[in-house]
């Protein structure tokens, strides 16, 4: 086994790196998923990354996106190139993942723009500083002691105004939420759900990631936020003969006028979609 170097992490955590210390040669930081993943799973992430947050891409003087423990199959890096590239033609993915065999396997997929090496959190990128690193159900499969570190050490490898995104979906990108994580530490939290797909709002909640998915009991602010979320949209519910859609652009309007610091607005509303501040939901037990 290598020998390890320790960092403070900004979290209160400690970050171990592989022999040589950060962004040299060493063992992958990390741990083989399941690997799990379907099709289009994460088109709803992909839709806000090439939307309302596309200017972390568009603005990069190195347009490198990393698509983080994309699992046994490549097809969502494949996706994330193939959207990107209408926002940035230029844009470069590189998929990454802990285990040999799954980056074998992708290398038939490489294309100009398009690779596959192996890797972990650490982030084997020879000294670049990616402008996005997306870890989508991956966190989630990992203790909640580990999370943090774990963000502190991908943050840090970040471009000036990159982005780290860490998210859980659903088994076919029914249900999704994500945090938005800069440089400087965690901004936001979008849930995106489908119309149809669920009964109330909270029903993501088992789709949380895992900075926040055992926090959702009363006292924390996720709980809160939760709460608020079903029960504005119940008093939308003389809007349900009108469709869901609008029963949801209400929903969030009510958040907002309740003091609540949404991010975004009714074109990302139209789609299933709210972020909110991570200072709204970040966790910490706030008492009854």
């Amino acid at each position: 086994m290598p020998s390890l170097k320790t960092a403070p992490a900004a979290s209160g955590h400690t970050v171990e790196y592989p022999r040589g210390g950060p962004g040299r040669p060493g063992k992958p930081v990390g741990s083989i998923t399941r690997g799990t993943t379907n099709p289009n799973r994460l088109r709803r992430m992909d839709r806000w990354l090439s939307g309302p947050s596309a200017a972390s891409v568009k603005k990069a003087a190195d347009p490198l996106v990393i698509d983080l423990g994309y699992g046994a199959a490549p097809i969502t890096a494949v996706e994330l190139h193939h959207r990107l590239a209408k926002v940035r033609p230029d844009v470069e993915v590189i998929g990454i993942e802990i285990e040999p065999e799954r980056v074998r396997r992708a290398k038939a997929l490489e294309r100009p723009g398009l690779s596959f090496r192996q890797g972990g959190f650490e982030i084997p990128v020879a000294g670049r500083r990616p402008a996005v690193v997306r870890a989508f159900n991956v966190l989630r499969q990992y203790d909640e002691t580990e999370y943090a570190a774990h963000w502190d050490m991908v943050r840090a490898r970040l471009a000036p105004g990159g982005l780290f995104i860490d998210g859980t979906c659903d088994e076919i990108g029914r249900r999704a939420t994500w945090v938005a994580i800069a440089p400087e530490g965690p901004v936001s939290l979008s849930i995106s759900l489908r119309f149809g797909a669920f009964v109330r709002p909270s029903d993501v909640a088992e789709r949380l990631p895992k900075a926040l998915i055992h926090h959702n009991f009363p006292g924390e602010k996720i709980h809160r936020y939760l709460q608020a979320l079903d029960k504005a949209w119940a008093e939308a519910a003389v809007l349900a003969s009108f469709g869901n859609r609008q029963r949801w652009l209400a929903m969030c309007h009510s958040m907002v006028a309740a003091g609540w610091p949404v991010l975004d607005g009714p074109s990302r509303w139209r789609l299933g979609e709210v972020t909110v501040a991570w200072a709204a939901v970040e966790p910490g037990y706030q008492g009854l």
